[in-house]
């Protein structure tokens, strides 16, 4: 006998599903478990997540501050070491090398390149955005910044 066929859960850890309408005898027919009448009898039923049974919601209870910049750009962000360890032979990096890479999830709006870390080659950096240090390290190193638009 295979010892693989022969495993099983532990007892009690499985339990059956809860089989409704399946007549009186199951404990579980006629309405099966929905109660009589009411919105929650009812097929396709549902409520908000939010819905305190009548009594204001919490959140239009609580009040509302500041503002919410609907048109606000998110970028990526990676730093000159983390593009420097990127690139081990290439002399030119941009986002699709960092997607395939794993380091960035797809750009929501764009990558953006921020100056942390020394770059000792020149490289060719293709990104959206570039901060002022940024820029002024890589081009120090001989380097290019393309800006993608």
């Amino acid at each position: 006998m295979n010892i693989l066929s022969a495993l099983k859960p532990p007892a009690g850890s499985r339990r059956k599903r809860k089989r409704v309408g399946r007549g009186l005898g199951s404990g579980h027919g006629k309405t099966c478990c929905h109660g009589h009448k009411g919105q929650l009898a009812r097929a396709g039923r549902n409520r908000s997540p939010s819905f305190e049974g009548g009594q204001m919601p919490l959140n239009r209870r609580l009040p509302k501050r500041g503002f919410v910049n609907l048109f606000r750009k998110e970028y990526d962000v990676l730093n000159l070491d983390d593009v420097l360890r990127m690139a081990r032979e290439e002399h030119s990096v941009d986002t699709v090398a960092w997607v395939k890479e794993g380091r960035i999830k797809g750009a929501k709006d764009g990558v953006k390149i921020l100056g942390r870390g020394e770059l000792q080659k020149a490289l060719t950096i293709r990104a959206h955005k570039f901060s002022q240090s940024a820029k002024e390290k890589i081009l120090a190193a001989g380097g290019v910044v393309e800006e993608i638009t």
